[in-house]
């Protein structure tokens, strides 16, 4: 993702019956990790960052538009970068194994967690498709699209599916029911809407959608993206604004300890924590969910880590310890 356009969002103040207890959260754990980073930077951590080509906020139309023509950059996913998906400069680290069924107890047992991979590794053999424009409450967004890519070609899609496939096996480790989005058993998408739908109708205690930014060299570091107050035509966030924030302050904090990675440097004020209004994913989720963008694929410092399999492993830790955390209370 990319921040571009006017749609971004500030974090915002919550007006919810958690809002003391989300404060302490606040205070307990942004600023905690943040200590943990800069004690990690100051004995020779990585170096932070932040990475961000974004989507601009879509306009509010009351028929449905026409299909045809390019991806405009309003939707959930990232422009196509140029970069073709086969291109090996660098080869990325192996994949996991394949995950194991679902542990029979656990902390977790009981609990359903829904993680969405962003884009799909075949997404760009289906221009047309990821094309149509789908209804995300607040505005008209296209279906999906390719993602963005390292400068050496390797895919969004196949760093996001890697990291969701581990996250699945640390969280069913913890006897966690986990449901995929999509586990590159479907030729394009789903649409950002079918992304949101599939977490609701699995009743999901937590959702999460997984990226990696597209921005420009030097902007390094990970943000996650809650969602804003929205009521308007399909979306109705109010009821997941505070939880989901707790959510993502819990993955935060974590994924800076698990990962040594910073906070972004180039939104969030150093928090590491965005809030959005124009993410049909977020727009039209019924359960607690958040985006999370792992660093910036275009910057060499950052794809380094991303295409590191020992770094995706950490990261799919930080995030399984920040769902844990939130799922237990």
């Amino acid at each position: 993702m990319s921040y571009t356009g006017p749609d971004f969002d500030p974090p915002q103040t919550r007006r919810s019956p958690l809002r003391r207890p989300l404060t302490v959260a606040i205070a307990a754990l942004v600023p905690g990790a943040l200590l943990g980073w800069g004690v990690y930077a100051a004995v020779g951590g990585s170096d932070d960052g932040g990475s961000g080509a974004d989507r601009a906020g879509g306009v509010r139309t009351s028929q449905t538009p026409s299909s045809s023509g390019p991806a405009s950059p309003t939707d959930d996913a990232k422009r196509p970068t140029g970069a073709s998906p086969s291109a090996t400069t660098g080869k990325p680290s192996a994949s996991p194994p394949a995950s194991a069924p679902a542990a029979a107890s656990g902390p977790l047992k009981g609990k359903v967690v829904v993680i969405d991979p962003g884009h799909n590794p075949g997404n760009f053999q289906h221009a047309m498709e990821i094309n149509r424009k789908v209804n995300v409450g607040t505005h008209w967004k296209e279906c999906d699209t390719t993602g963005t890519a390292t400068n050496a070609g390797w895919p969004e899609a196949k760093f996001t599916l890697d990291v969701a496939r581990r996250l699945r096996t640390l969280l069913e480790e913890q006897g966690a029911t986990v449901k995929l989005t999509q586990d590159d058993d479907r030729s394009y998408g789903p649409c950002v809407d079918e992304r949101a739908r599939i977490g609701n109708e699995a009743e999901a205690d937590a959702a999460i959608s997984i990226h990696a930014d597209g921005s420009g060299s030097g902007n390094r570091g990970f943000h996650v993206i809650l969602p804003g107050p929205v009521r308007d035509g399909e979306a109705d966030t109010r009821a997941i604004v505070g939880p989901s924030a707790e959510l993502g302050q819990r993955i935060a904090g974590n994924f800076v300890r698990a990962t040594g990675s910073a906070p972004s440097n180039y939104v969030g004020g150093g928090t590491g924590l965005v809030t959005r209004t124009d993410l049909g994913g977020l727009n039209l989720s019924t359960v607690p969910k958040v985006f999370i963008e792992c660093g910036n694929m275009r910057d060499s410092k950052d794809a380094a880590l991303l295409t590191s399999g020992a770094w995706r492993q950490k990261a799919a830790q930080g995030m399984s310890e920040g769902i844990v955390s939130f799922l237990r209370g």
